[in-house]
Protein backbone atom coordinates (compact mmCIF):
# COMPACT_ATOMS: atom_id res chain seq x y z
CA UNK A 1 0.00 0.00 0.00
CA UNK A 2 1.43 3.33 -1.11
CA UNK A 3 1.52 5.68 1.91
CA UNK A 4 1.04 9.74 2.26
CA UNK A 5 4.29 11.28 3.29
CA UNK A 6 2.07 14.16 4.60
CA UNK A 7 -0.21 11.98 6.24
CA UNK A 8 2.39 10.43 8.22
CA UNK A 9 3.93 13.38 9.64
CA UNK A 10 0.66 14.83 10.53
CA UNK A 11 -0.45 11.57 12.76
CA UNK A 12 3.20 11.65 14.23
CA UNK A 13 2.45 15.36 15.21
CA UNK A 14 -0.56 14.43 16.55
CA UNK A 15 0.92 11.85 18.31
CA UNK A 16 3.27 14.01 19.75
CA UNK A 17 0.84 16.54 20.42
CA UNK A 18 -1.19 13.81 22.47
CA UNK A 19 2.07 12.94 24.68
CA UNK A 20 2.25 16.49 25.47
CA UNK A 21 -0.90 17.33 26.91
CA UNK A 22 -1.12 14.42 28.63
CA UNK A 23 2.09 14.84 30.28
CA UNK A 24 0.50 18.81 30.98
CA UNK A 25 -2.74 17.12 32.53
CA UNK A 26 -0.56 15.35 34.62
CA UNK A 27 1.30 18.09 36.20
CA UNK A 28 -1.92 20.26 36.55
CA UNK A 29 -3.44 16.92 38.57
CA UNK A 30 0.01 16.30 40.82
CA UNK A 31 0.50 13.03 39.35
CA UNK A 32 4.27 13.66 39.25
CA UNK A 33 5.61 10.24 38.88
CA UNK A 34 3.37 9.86 35.98
CA UNK A 35 3.87 13.42 34.34
CA UNK A 36 8.28 12.61 34.65
CA UNK A 37 7.34 9.59 32.41
CA UNK A 38 5.55 11.16 29.75
CA UNK A 39 7.68 13.67 29.40
CA UNK A 40 10.64 10.97 28.79
CA UNK A 41 8.43 9.22 26.26
CA UNK A 42 8.04 12.98 24.97
CA UNK A 43 11.57 13.16 24.69
CA UNK A 44 12.48 9.89 23.10
CA UNK A 45 9.20 10.06 21.40
CA UNK A 46 11.05 13.83 18.92
CA UNK A 47 13.96 12.14 19.23
CA UNK A 48 12.62 9.27 17.23
CA UNK A 49 10.69 11.39 14.77
CA UNK A 50 13.72 13.57 13.76
CA UNK A 51 15.81 10.42 13.69
CA UNK A 52 12.74 9.12 11.01
CA UNK A 53 12.61 12.85 8.80
CA UNK A 54 16.42 12.22 8.51
CA UNK A 55 16.36 9.04 7.38
CA UNK A 56 12.79 9.01 5.24
CA UNK A 57 13.02 12.86 4.17
CA UNK A 58 15.98 14.77 4.40
CA UNK A 59 18.65 11.94 3.28
CA UNK A 60 16.79 10.79 0.55
CA UNK A 61 15.99 14.58 -0.36
CA UNK A 62 19.83 15.46 -0.37
CA UNK A 63 20.92 12.23 -2.11
CA UNK A 64 18.44 13.26 -4.59
CA UNK A 65 19.52 16.85 -5.56
CA UNK A 66 23.07 14.98 -5.88
CA UNK A 67 21.82 13.21 -8.42
CA UNK A 68 20.26 15.91 -10.32
CA UNK A 69 23.11 18.02 -10.31
CA UNK A 70 24.85 15.47 -11.13
CA UNK A 71 22.65 14.93 -14.27
CA UNK A 72 22.75 18.97 -15.10
CA UNK A 73 26.11 18.21 -15.54
CA UNK A 74 26.15 15.92 -17.97
CA UNK A 75 26.14 12.66 -16.14
CA UNK A 76 22.47 11.80 -18.23
CA UNK A 77 21.19 8.45 -17.65
CA UNK A 78 21.85 7.31 -14.00
CA UNK A 79 19.38 5.91 -11.52
CA UNK A 80 18.52 5.90 -8.09
CA UNK A 81 16.84 3.14 -6.75
CA UNK A 82 13.15 3.94 -5.45
CA UNK A 83 13.43 2.48 -1.71
CA UNK A 84 10.08 4.03 -0.27
CA UNK A 85 6.32 4.20 -1.87
CA UNK A 86 5.55 8.05 -0.93
CA UNK A 87 6.12 11.11 -2.50
CA UNK A 88 9.65 10.46 -2.31
CA UNK A 89 9.50 7.31 -3.94
CA UNK A 90 7.31 9.84 -6.63
CA UNK A 91 10.26 12.10 -7.11
CA UNK A 92 12.62 9.45 -7.12
CA UNK A 93 11.01 8.10 -10.63
CA UNK A 94 10.28 11.11 -11.94
CA UNK A 95 14.30 11.88 -11.73
CA UNK A 96 14.79 8.18 -13.14
CA UNK A 97 12.31 8.65 -15.93
CA UNK A 98 14.09 12.44 -16.93
CA UNK A 99 17.13 11.26 -16.67
CA UNK A 100 16.42 8.33 -19.56
CA UNK A 101 14.54 11.14 -21.61
CA UNK A 102 17.71 13.08 -21.73
CA UNK A 103 20.20 10.47 -22.10
CA UNK A 104 17.94 8.97 -25.16
CA UNK A 105 17.92 12.72 -26.57
CA UNK A 106 21.69 13.50 -26.01
CA UNK A 107 22.10 9.94 -27.97
CA UNK A 108 19.73 10.67 -30.54
CA UNK A 109 21.62 14.39 -31.16
CA UNK A 110 24.89 13.00 -31.25
CA UNK A 111 24.15 10.00 -33.24
CA UNK A 112 22.85 12.76 -35.90
CA UNK A 113 25.71 15.29 -35.43
CA UNK A 114 28.34 12.36 -36.27
CA UNK A 115 26.14 10.95 -39.59
CA UNK A 116 25.43 14.37 -40.70
CA UNK A 117 29.36 15.15 -40.57
CA UNK A 118 30.53 11.80 -42.13
CA UNK A 119 28.27 12.86 -44.69
CA UNK A 120 29.30 16.65 -44.99
CA UNK A 121 32.99 15.56 -44.79
CA UNK A 122 33.47 14.05 -48.79
CA UNK A 123 31.48 16.60 -50.62
CA UNK A 124 33.32 19.43 -48.75
CA UNK A 125 36.79 17.76 -49.06
CA UNK A 126 35.96 17.10 -53.29
CA UNK A 127 34.59 21.03 -53.39
CA UNK A 128 37.80 22.13 -51.62
CA UNK A 129 40.15 20.51 -53.98
CA UNK A 130 38.29 21.22 -57.32
CA UNK A 131 38.12 24.56 -56.23
CA UNK A 132 41.84 24.64 -55.70
CA UNK A 133 42.34 22.85 -58.92
CA UNK A 134 40.57 25.68 -60.85
CA UNK A 135 42.09 28.66 -58.61
CA UNK A 136 45.42 27.34 -60.55
CA UNK A 137 43.79 27.27 -63.81
CA UNK A 138 45.58 30.45 -65.71
CA UNK A 139 41.97 31.34 -67.85
CA UNK A 140 40.42 31.99 -64.27
CA UNK A 141 40.67 35.31 -64.00
CA UNK A 142 39.47 38.49 -61.91
CA UNK A 143 36.23 38.03 -60.87
CA UNK A 144 35.66 34.09 -61.49
CA UNK A 145 39.01 33.35 -59.49
CA UNK A 146 37.79 35.52 -56.86
CA UNK A 147 34.89 33.72 -56.23
CA UNK A 148 36.44 30.36 -56.70
CA UNK A 149 38.97 31.65 -53.96
CA UNK A 150 35.82 32.59 -51.41
CA UNK A 151 34.21 28.74 -52.01
CA UNK A 152 37.68 27.20 -51.23
CA UNK A 153 37.51 29.32 -48.35
CA UNK A 154 34.18 28.79 -46.97
CA UNK A 155 34.80 25.12 -47.63
CA UNK A 156 38.09 25.21 -45.43
CA UNK A 157 35.53 26.98 -42.94
CA UNK A 158 32.73 24.41 -42.94
CA UNK A 159 35.36 21.71 -43.02
CA UNK A 160 36.62 22.86 -39.63
CA UNK A 161 33.06 23.02 -38.15
CA UNK A 162 32.39 19.22 -38.93
CA UNK A 163 35.71 18.39 -37.68
CA UNK A 164 34.40 19.86 -34.49
CA UNK A 165 31.43 18.04 -34.25
CA UNK A 166 33.07 14.63 -34.79
CA UNK A 167 35.23 15.63 -32.41
CA UNK A 168 32.42 16.71 -29.93
CA UNK A 169 30.49 13.10 -31.34
CA UNK A 170 33.35 11.35 -30.29
CA UNK A 171 33.38 12.58 -26.81
CA UNK A 172 30.09 12.26 -26.06
CA UNK A 173 30.10 8.40 -27.29
CA UNK A 174 33.26 7.39 -25.97
CA UNK A 175 35.22 6.94 -28.68
CA UNK A 176 37.74 9.70 -27.64
CA UNK A 177 40.69 8.73 -27.10
CA UNK A 178 44.27 9.87 -25.87
CA UNK A 179 47.79 9.35 -27.04
CA UNK A 180 49.96 9.74 -23.90
CA UNK A 181 53.90 10.33 -24.64
CA UNK A 182 56.33 12.50 -22.98
CA UNK A 183 56.52 15.87 -24.92
CA UNK A 184 58.21 19.02 -25.36
CA UNK A 185 55.10 21.46 -24.83
CA UNK A 186 57.13 24.60 -25.22
CA UNK A 187 57.99 22.87 -28.85
CA UNK A 188 54.45 21.79 -29.34
CA UNK A 189 53.01 25.61 -28.54
CA UNK A 190 56.21 27.26 -30.45
CA UNK A 191 54.51 24.96 -33.51
CA UNK A 192 51.38 26.02 -33.39
CA UNK A 193 52.38 29.69 -32.96
CA UNK A 194 54.45 29.22 -36.22
CA UNK A 195 51.86 27.48 -38.29
CA UNK A 196 49.13 29.97 -37.61
CA UNK A 197 51.35 32.66 -37.06
CA UNK A 198 51.19 33.59 -41.29
CA UNK A 199 47.77 33.59 -40.99
CA UNK A 200 47.48 36.20 -38.18
CA UNK A 201 50.52 37.87 -39.70
CA UNK A 202 48.06 38.57 -43.08
CA UNK A 203 45.30 39.58 -40.75
CA UNK A 204 47.52 42.20 -39.16
CA UNK A 205 47.59 40.45 -36.07
CA UNK A 206 51.39 40.39 -33.96
CA UNK A 207 51.74 37.43 -32.15
CA UNK A 208 54.23 38.03 -29.15
CA UNK A 209 55.84 35.14 -27.34
CA UNK A 210 57.54 34.70 -24.20
CA UNK A 211 59.08 31.63 -22.54
CA UNK A 212 59.34 33.07 -18.97
CA UNK A 213 60.85 29.60 -17.50
CA UNK A 214 64.33 29.01 -18.97
CA UNK A 215 63.93 25.28 -18.57
CA UNK A 216 59.91 24.04 -19.55
CA UNK A 217 60.12 20.40 -18.16
CA UNK A 218 58.93 17.51 -20.72
CA UNK A 219 55.58 16.49 -19.57
CA UNK A 220 53.25 13.61 -20.66
CA UNK A 221 50.39 14.53 -23.27
CA UNK A 222 49.13 13.85 -26.74
CA UNK A 223 50.98 16.17 -28.77
CA UNK A 224 48.00 16.34 -31.81
CA UNK A 225 45.37 17.12 -29.04
CA UNK A 226 47.17 19.79 -27.59
CA UNK A 227 48.57 21.66 -30.71
CA UNK A 228 44.45 21.06 -31.70
CA UNK A 229 43.78 23.14 -28.43
CA UNK A 230 46.82 25.75 -29.27
CA UNK A 231 45.53 26.36 -32.76
CA UNK A 232 41.65 27.00 -31.42
CA UNK A 233 42.33 29.05 -28.70
CA UNK A 234 44.80 31.22 -31.10
CA UNK A 235 42.02 31.16 -33.71
CA UNK A 236 39.56 32.11 -31.16
CA UNK A 237 42.04 35.19 -29.88
CA UNK A 238 42.20 36.58 -33.78
CA UNK A 239 38.26 36.14 -34.01
CA UNK A 240 37.35 37.79 -31.14
CA UNK A 241 39.90 39.57 -30.12
CA UNK A 242 41.60 40.91 -33.62
CA UNK A 243 40.74 44.47 -33.10
CA UNK A 244 43.55 44.60 -30.63
CA UNK A 245 45.83 43.63 -33.52
CA UNK A 246 47.78 41.77 -30.94
CA UNK A 247 47.85 38.18 -29.35
CA UNK A 248 50.56 37.87 -26.08
CA UNK A 249 51.20 34.48 -25.74
CA UNK A 250 53.57 33.12 -22.70
CA UNK A 251 54.62 30.22 -21.43
CA UNK A 252 56.12 29.07 -17.67
CA UNK A 253 56.89 26.01 -14.85
CA UNK A 254 55.91 26.86 -11.46
CA UNK A 255 54.02 24.37 -8.31
CA UNK A 256 54.73 20.94 -10.40
CA UNK A 257 52.83 22.71 -13.20
CA UNK A 258 53.72 23.84 -17.02
CA UNK A 259 51.20 26.81 -17.46
CA UNK A 260 50.51 28.91 -20.79
CA UNK A 261 48.60 31.74 -21.21
CA UNK A 262 47.13 33.28 -24.38
CA UNK A 263 45.48 36.85 -23.96
CA UNK A 264 44.46 39.35 -26.57
CA UNK A 265 43.14 43.11 -26.25
CA UNK A 266 39.72 42.65 -27.68
CA UNK A 267 36.55 43.58 -26.18
CA UNK A 268 36.74 40.54 -23.68
CA UNK A 269 33.45 38.66 -22.71
CA UNK A 270 30.52 40.17 -21.05
CA UNK A 271 30.70 38.96 -17.17
CA UNK A 272 27.28 36.99 -17.16
CA UNK A 273 28.83 34.83 -20.36
CA UNK A 274 32.11 33.95 -18.69
CA UNK A 275 30.42 30.72 -16.76
CA UNK A 276 29.18 29.63 -19.92
CA UNK A 277 31.09 30.45 -22.70
CA UNK A 278 32.76 26.23 -22.18
CA UNK A 279 29.24 24.67 -22.40
CA UNK A 280 28.52 22.83 -25.54
CA UNK A 281 27.12 25.13 -28.63
CA UNK A 282 27.31 28.10 -26.50
CA UNK A 283 27.99 31.33 -28.43
CA UNK A 284 26.48 34.10 -25.84
CA UNK A 285 26.43 37.34 -27.67
CA UNK A 286 29.34 36.51 -30.49
CA UNK A 287 28.43 37.35 -33.96
CA UNK A 288 30.91 35.20 -35.31
CA UNK A 289 30.36 32.07 -36.79
CA UNK A 290 30.97 28.71 -35.76
CA UNK A 291 29.50 25.53 -33.74
CA UNK A 292 30.29 26.90 -30.65
CA UNK A 293 31.61 23.65 -29.23
CA UNK A 294 35.65 24.70 -29.80
CA UNK A 295 36.13 25.36 -26.47
CA UNK A 296 33.85 22.39 -25.17
CA UNK A 297 36.27 20.30 -26.92
CA UNK A 298 39.48 22.15 -25.59
CA UNK A 299 38.19 21.91 -21.85
CA UNK A 300 38.21 18.35 -22.59
CA UNK A 301 40.96 17.71 -23.71
CA UNK A 302 42.53 19.80 -21.56
CA UNK A 303 40.45 17.74 -18.61
CA UNK A 304 41.65 14.55 -19.55
CA UNK A 305 45.46 15.55 -19.12
CA UNK A 306 44.66 16.21 -15.75
CA UNK A 307 44.59 19.90 -16.20
CA UNK A 308 42.53 23.29 -16.36
CA UNK A 309 41.35 25.76 -19.03
CA UNK A 310 40.67 29.07 -17.31
CA UNK A 311 38.93 31.51 -19.46
CA UNK A 312 38.85 35.01 -17.79
CA UNK A 313 38.55 39.13 -18.47
CA UNK A 314 42.63 40.35 -18.51
CA UNK A 315 42.77 43.93 -16.80
CA UNK A 316 42.93 46.31 -19.19
CA UNK A 317 40.78 44.84 -21.61
CA UNK A 318 40.73 41.47 -23.90
CA UNK A 319 40.33 38.46 -22.91
CA UNK A 320 42.75 36.02 -21.01
CA UNK A 321 42.87 31.76 -21.71
CA UNK A 322 45.23 30.34 -19.16
CA UNK A 323 46.38 26.59 -19.10
CA UNK A 324 47.27 24.64 -17.10
CA UNK A 325 49.22 21.04 -16.98
CA UNK A 326 50.46 18.43 -14.84
CA UNK A 327 54.28 17.95 -14.66
CA UNK A 328 53.62 14.11 -13.18
CA UNK A 329 52.57 11.35 -15.96
CA UNK A 330 50.46 10.66 -12.78
CA UNK A 331 48.16 13.44 -12.81
CA UNK A 332 46.92 12.69 -16.72
CA UNK A 333 43.75 10.59 -17.78
CA UNK A 334 44.67 8.33 -20.70
CA UNK A 335 42.06 6.81 -21.77
CA UNK A 336 41.73 4.08 -24.54
CA UNK A 337 39.05 2.13 -26.05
Amino acid sequence: MKLNLKLQIIISGIGGIVLLLSAIFCITRGYTLYAIGLITMVCFYLIALMLWFWARVSDPMEHLTDVAQRIAEGSYGIQVETLTEDEVGDLTDAINEMSEKVASAEKTRTEFISRVSHELRTPLTAIEGWAETIAYDEAVQGDSLRGIQIISKEAERLTGMVSEMLEFARIQDGRFNLRIESIDIAAELEDAIFTYGELLKQAGVEVRYDQLTDDIPVIPGDPERLKQVFLNLLDNAAKHGGDGKRIDVAITAEDGSVIITIRDYGHGIPENELPHVKEKFYKGSSKGRGTGIGLSVCDEIIARHGGKLIIDNAQGGGCLVTVMLPQRSGDSHEKKN
